[in-house]
């Protein structure tokens, strides 16, 4: 792919880290997407698993929009598919009957460990063609970048 030259004479937009990680992220996301599909999920689902897995024990399903940055409408729609999966169990909150707490069973830590362990084989086909110090360097660049914007790095 050629690369237009911006109007001061850089190397334009491909060379820019946003664009590239915005485009690197998609191919990788696409993938996992594909990997994940036979066992009925979707990379939001596993996302709401695993901010379950790593955040308290439960959680109200406002909690975890907030948590995730989405609309708690998408937050139900997602719970709903992971309970029919039986990934999830859905209760009301004892205290305020109108809150409704999900906590990750047994299943949905299984699904979790499954879909890790998927992605970690990406990773490594994804970054195959890098040394084990560039993907050192990388997984650290990451961490930086993840935290500075708020994001688990763990």
């Amino acid at each position: 792919m050629d690369e237009v030259k911006g109007s001061n004479g850089d190397a334009g937009i491909p060379s820019t880290v946003v664009f590239r990680l915005g485009t690197l992220g998609t191919v990788a996301a696409d993938r996992f997407a594909a990997a994940i599909e036979p066992l009925d999920l979707k990379p939001k689902h596993v996302g709401l698993m695993a901010s379950l897995a790593h955040g308290e024990a439960s959680a109200s399903q406002q909690e975890l929009a907030g948590r995730l940055g989405v609309v708690p409408s998408l937050v139900v729609s997602l719970a709903d598919h992971l309970e029919r999966l039986g990934a999830v169990q859905r209760v009301r909150d004892p205290g305020d009957r109108r809150r409704q707490i999900l906590t990750l069973t047994e299943h949905g830590r299984a699904l979790l460990a499954q879909c890790t362990a998927t992605a970690r084989e990406l990773d490594e086909r994804f970054t195959a063609v890098l040394s084990s110090q560039q993907r050192a360097a990388l997984q650290e660049a990451l961490a930086i970048l993840a935290a500075e914007a708020g994001l688990p790095t763990k």
